[in-house]
């Protein structure tokens, strides 16, 4: 018999840790090669953790709610195998030595560190410092010049332990300043330390609780999705500009094709996927808005990979991405919005799947929404809010004069950061947007 141990595998790009949200096997059960062991969360995603060997659990190394990293073993397998190489005992006693070194190098650095921030206490021909006081100063990292400062109170005014204690205890330089320079002139400043800079951190008002109010804790997703919004808020200055577009075009093409797209390509044609052509050709036309900020640096994406904002039937949202989307036609666009949407309702996305987005597009028409003020998605600098198409009369063009009709009309919002896109680029970008869907050719084929 042998033992195997389960790692936690790798979940996405910048997954390092997951948390264990249930176990699926206990103790003495027989676990079959790729069946789910234990049901995981990250600050993406929850997904399936299967077993990659086939055996009898013999033991669980973490608790339901414990957070395991990357890489670390969760379970130990009992197999009918011969005693392998990698047993717990014999994978512990290899890394045993690594993981030593690593400690031993890692205090080497620290010791090396902390000789060069702090100068090597000296006595001098006034002043005998002892080895416990050299010793608390080199600790405390106090500085020759203010040792030299100190009132001592042993004998000839030397430094005591109680002296430089009670130094460090009153706030340090409150006793008195570091020494100036002997060829300095001017007077010797206060010293009273300065007062430290007071960050304040914003907190919501005291809620008050009356009698048959119901109170529900937000679940994990909620939170993370809480979090998220508030750090949109407070890392860009978010700026809207609105348009209005006639897509009666696309609504009668729409009408006209879907029961024949469906037969070709077993796929339920809806208004997003065209929504998403349009935003990948504008996107090619102003690159501004496919972009990320790194502090001062702004990092234009080769990729454009759209997220697509998904309700979930718990409340929460979700954003699928849709990678390489330039790369594909309106029946591959078709096939990944259905897919990733599908798949994000029944909670079967991967972390891979809801990472790397560079521009998002949310659908509040789903809700008979007009339109809406989307917050960004960071790190990205743009988000485009789809209202409901709504039927309403318009004047419009014609070479007989202008006519009133009943036309299809939609307004797109897109929320940016100001920081980067101004409203030159903002505006034009959903103004090509709507342009592209009010040019759309109601004769194409698929």
């Amino acid at each position: 018999m042998a033992q195997v141990e389960i790692l936690m595998p790798k979940l996405g790009e910048s997954v390092m840790e997951a948390t264990i949200t249930k176990w699926n096997k206990k103790v003495g059960d027989s676990i079959a090669m790729d069946e789910t062991i234990i049901e995981i969360a990250t600050d993406k995603v929850d997904s399936e953790v299967p077993s990659t060997a086939q055996g009898v659990l013999v033991k669980c190394l973490y608790e339901e709610g414990a957070v395991v990293k990357i890489g670390d073993a969760f379970a130990i397998i009992e197999t009918d195998a011969d005693a392998a190489t990698n047993t717990p005992t014999e994978v512990t006693a290899a890394k045993a030595p690594e993981k030593t070194e690593v400690i031993a190098e890692a205090q080497k650095i620290e010791q090396e560190i902390a000789s060069f921030s702090t100068p090597e206490i000296t006595s001098n021909g006034d002043r005998f410092y002892s080895p416990l006081v050299k010793s608390i100063a080199k600790e405390e990292g106090i500085s020759q010049a203010e040792l030299d400062s100190i009132q001592g109170t042993g004998k000839d005014g030397r430094v005591t332990k109680d002296d430089i204690k009670a130094y460090i205890k009153n706030g340090r330089s409150a006793q008195s300043a570091p020494a100036m320079p002997k060829a300095e002139t001017a007077k010797p400043a206060a010293t009273t330390p300065a007062a430290p800079v007071e960050v304040k951190t914003i907190q919501g008002p005291a809620v008050s609780v009356n009698a048959g109010d119901e109170i529900i804790e937000m679940d994990r997703m909620r939170k993370l999705i809480a979090d998220h919004m508030v750090m949109s808020k407070h890392v860009s200055p978010h700026v809207t500009s609105f348009v209005e577009a006639d897509v009666t075009n696309i609504v009668m093409w729409r009408d006209k094709v879907k029961d024949a797209f469906f037969k070709m390509t077993g796929e339920k044609l809806t208004y997003t996927p065209i929504i998403m052509e349009a935003v990948v050709r504008a996107i090619k036309d102003f690159p501004g808005i496919n972009a990320s900020v790194d502090g001062t640096k702004i990092i234009l994406r080769k990729n454009i990979n759209l997220g697509m904002a998904t309700a979930l039937p718990s409340g929460n949202l979700i954003v699928p991405v849709i990678k390489n989307s330039d790369s594909m036609n309106l029946v591959g666009l078709t096939k990944s919005v259905n897919d990733l949407a599908n798949r994000a309702r029944n909670n079967k996305l991967t972390p891979d799947e809801i990472a790397g987005g560079t521009f998002t597009v949310t659908n509040v028409g789903t809700f008979g929404n007009v339109m809406g003020t989307p917050i960004i998605n960071q790190p990205q600098v743009a988000i485009l809010a789809v209202g409901a198409i709504r039927k309403r009369p318009a004047v419009i063009e014609t070479e007989f004069g202008d006519v009133i009709a009943i036309r299809h009309m939609m307004f797109l919002s897109l929320s940016y950061d100001h920081r980067v896109v101004d409203g030159s680029l903002g505006g034009s970008f959903i103004r090509r947007v709507a342009d592209y869907l009010e040019q759309f050719d109601p004769n194409r084929t698929f």
